[in-house]
């Protein structure tokens, strides 16, 4: 499918989740996963392993969530917030994450992220918390969107946060206060919304030394 493609029915998909792993322990991440019914786990990270917190690396972490009778599937290689395509580089070395989303890897990885919506619940996992500090909002969500899909996302100690709640959140923070929530005018939202996917991304996007895309 292309990435213009017409957005997929609703009644089609399964529900879409994202979460960031943090620093949770492994069983209540996994019960809050069952408590959303989640399926499948799809690791978004590049590399799916943490120093920092084990439980969340691989190969232990598939064995741990195949034994809570959860799936697991990694498409960091396409959807990764660090990919290894000089292409997806600025050149002051921050991933340019519009530029990566119109890469074949990114699609393919979208395409077989839709093929599990049809079949199964999906929680997209990476790292971070917010997903406004996460590559999975700033990166891939605005494809799905674009798509038709919205997803909610996770947070610890909150009812989940809606794609449209976590935009506002960002217009908000970028000081886009005024078309946050603007239904009148929604080519002004969509249009601020993009600055401010730029401008989040220059703080929390993953950057190399400038010198490293040179050298590519």
């Amino acid at each position: 499918m292309a990435a213009n493609a017409a957005p997929h029915s609703a009644k089609t998909l399964r529900a879409l989740h994202t979460v960031g792993h943090s620093n949770w322990d492994f069983e209540p991440f996994a019960a809050l996963l069952k408590n959303f019914q989640v399926d499948v786990v799809v690791d978004v990270r590049s590399s799916p392993h943490s120093a920092r917190f084990p439980q969340f690396s691989q190969p232990g972490l598939e064995k741990l969530l195949e034994a809570q009778g959860l799936a697991y599937l990694h498409l960091g290689e396409e959807l990764g917030g660090r990919p290894d395509d000089p292409e997806a580089y600025q050149s002051n070395g921050i991933v340019n994450y519009r530029a990566r989303r119109k890469s074949y890897a990114f699609r393919s990885g979208i395409e077989r992220l839709v093929k599990e919506l049809e079949q199964r619940r999906v929680a997209l996992m990476c790292a971070e918390e917010d997903p406004l500090e996460c590559h999975r909002f700033l990166m891939i969500c605005p494809e799905l969107v674009t798509r038709g899909i919205h997803p909610l996302h996770i947070r610890r100690g909150s009812p989940p946060e809606t794609q449209e709640a976590a935009e506002n959140r960002l217009l908000v923070s970028t000081g886009f206060d005024s078309v946050a929530e603007n239904t009148l005018f929604p080519e002004l939202r969509a249009e601020a919304l993009e600055k401010a996917y730029a401008l989040q991304a220059e703080k929390f996007a993953f950057r190399v030394d400038p010198s490293a895309v040179e050298r590519w």
